[in-house]
């Protein structure tokens, strides 16, 4: 664990300062600077285990955010030269134009959604359970929001369709690219992937429905990765945990994997519900079916990763005894009321929208 690390609460901290930073800067120079006192606190947590994967992915890691980096800077310089001006006062302008589509890109690279989602499955591949719960969460924080910020400045069709076609072919490429995979570290690489295309397409119509689906998606993911690093599963198949009996760990992750496939009426599912709300009164039903699609193909695979542990798990398929009909008792108990809830919080939902 990190935690043991006489440097490992510094790291976190100045993590979270730099996401902070960046976020409450009014200067793309601050937002910049934010963003790189991330991903140099970022880096030691990946390679504390000292292992080689975990160094060639926080290698890959580095290259990967230095480029969105220079991109940044760069859309900055393109849109600061013709005013003087950090401000996007002018979309009008061409070179505005240019400068808002470097920055979109920079912030695209970073959070790791298509087309430049390259590097994020070969990283997380390679690295701790913790570390892909942060790069997966809490390094999505600070592109997600300042990409949102740009549709509270101006609202333009051009950006829309691109984030709207940037978001259905994440969800393509989360889905296509998972079938076959048998990590269960790369499955929720393309997961991510999957999801972003979600957030990103929300962002065009609902900045409230783009944060309700970002904090539901952290939410399932912190309640995944925790389970996995409990159990320290290596892949689908090889778990050795999952043949010692029965473990709670187990059922969380069963839970988890089906809500965040979107499977009624779980919390997955609503926060794709509200994002289907929220854009029926626009004209970009037809690129909604993408992402639709891109969801039908990721629950492929979130259906396979699950019958994976539910059949390798010897305690769901032989209960003998009472002890075994009362823990199984409880299970559908759990299950039960996670679905109440979630059905409490659509309707909760639906009367907000």
């Amino acid at each position: 664990m990190l935690s043991i690390l006489p440097f490992g609460f510094l790291f976190i901290v100045v993590l979270g300062f730099g996401t902070l930073f960046s976020l409450s800067s009014v200067h793309w120079l601050g937002i910049w600077a934010g963003l790189e006192i991330n991903l140099i606190a970022f880096i030691p947590i990946l390679v504390y285990s000292k292992g080689i994967t975990s160094s060639e992915s926080a290698v890959k890691y580095f290259i990967a955010q230095a480029m969105g980096s220079a991109f940044l800077i760069l859309g900055s310089l393109i849109g600061f030269s013709p005013s003087f001006s950090w401000n996007f006062m002018d979309f009008s302008a061409h070179s505005y134009s240019i400068s808002l589509l470097m920055v979109n890109l920079a912030l695209i690279l970073k959070m790791g959604a298509f087309p430049l989602h390259y590097w994020l499955p070969s990283v997380m591949a390679g690295l701790q359970w913790m570390s892909c719960l942060i790069l997966v969460t809490w390094q999505k924080v600070a592109p997600v929001f300042l990409m949102m910020s740009f549709f509270e400045v101006s609202y333009m069709f051009w950006f829309a369709l691109l984030m709207s076609l940037v978001g259905a072919g994440s969800s393509m490429v989360g889905g296509a690219g998972g079938i076959g995979q048998t990590q269960v570290r790369v499955l929720l690489a393309y997961s991510s992937i999957g999801h972003l295309g979600w957030i990103m397409f929300s962002i065009v119509f609902s900045s409230m429905a783009a944060k309700m689906y970002f904090f539901i998606y952290v939410l399932i993911s912190v309640g995944i990765f925790l389970n996995l690093w409990i159990l320290d599963a290596k892949n689908m198949i090889s778990v050795k945990s999952f043949n010692q009996g029965f473990n709670i760990n187990i059922v969380n992750i069963l839970v988890l994997l089906i809500s965040l496939a979107g499977l009624p009426p779980l919390l997955g599912f609503v926060s794709k519900m509200i994002v289907v709300m929220s854009c029926v009164n626009y004209d970009f039903i037809f690129i909604l079916s993408f992402l639709i699609l891109g969801s039908l193909m990721s629950l492929f695979y979130y259906l396979g990763l699950f019958f994976s542990l539910y059949f390798s798990c010897s305690s769901f398929l032989k209960i003998k005894s009472f002890v075994g009909g009362l823990k199984l008792i409880l299970i559908n108990t759990s299950i039960l009321v996670i679905n109440f809830l979630s059905a409490l919080i659509i309707t909760w939902l639906i009367g907000l929208f």
